[in-house]
């Protein structure tokens, strides 16, 4: 078992006024050659929107951008045409492929959002645009693992495809629950919400770790928590 861990303090921050952005990878004007992807994951942003305001129109070419609330409610319109709010509980797909434009925006007055976004390298190049989002139930991740992204190609039932041969799933723990993740490529494990314990290593709020060469990955809840896994290749 590999393991690579990173502490929440040491990733990389822009803070715009209007946008709080902390940066697991390699973003913007944090340029770390130490910290550029893992494997086909190659961001994970942590973006705090303030009230009435938000991303402007802007593309992208070639990328599986998955979003995530955390609080809040943020404002989608493509160049596709799809124009809606994404909601807590709910997981946005954008396969960017041969290329789109979008943007996003906190409409309310008084609350801010924060929300994930994660960016997969695509298995293939210049695919067909594609926009879906879905409301998962969260009794389906109560210490058990919901998977709500996978392989178009190999998909799980209920979940929402992407074109690469990748997994997204997430985890609501209670207090000492125990859990064992089975791998399918490289794990990278992001906690939202609480303190766990992954193969050894003790991750508070939003600490990640990576993984790779294993078969079982033991997991064990300190207190209540939130815990995101990312399985993708490894190139």
């Amino acid at each position: 078992m590999k393991k690579i861990l990173h502490k929440s303090t040491t990733r990389g921050y822009a803070n715009h006024g209007w946008l709080k952005s902390h940066h697991t990878f390699s973003f913007a004007n944090y340029q770390n050659p130490e910290r550029m992807n893992f494997g086909m994951l190659r961001v994970l942003n942590d973006d705090v929107v303030q009230p009435k305001m938000g991303f402007g129109t802007h593309p992208h070419k070639n990328m599986e951008i998955i979003s995530i609330p955390i609080s809040g409610s943020l404002s989608h319109k493509d160049s596709m045409e799809n124009k809606r709010a994404i909601e807590v509980g709910e997981v946005q797909v954008m396969s960017a492929g041969t290329g789109l434009t979008h943007s996003e925006f906190n409409d309310s007055k008084t609350d801010e959002v924060n929300f994930l976004q994660l960016w997969i390298i695509p298995e293939a190049e210049n695919a067909t645009p594609y926009y879906n989002q879905k409301m998962f139930d969260e009794a389906g991740r109560k210490n058990k693992f919901q998977v709500f992204v996978s392989p178009k190609d190999n998909l799980v039932e209920g979940s929402l495809p992407i074109n690469q041969q990748g997994y997204i799933s997430m985890v609501d723990l209670d207090k000492d629950s125990e859990i064992t993740y089975q791998p399918k490529k490289g794990a990278y494990f992001f906690l939202i919400e609480g303190e766990v314990i992954v193969a050894d290593e003790i991750l508070e709020k939003r600490d990640a770790i990576g993984i790779t060469d294993a078969k079982n990955i033991s997991i064990k809840a300190n207190s209540s928590s939130k815990l995101l896994v990312v399985d993708v290749p490894m190139f």
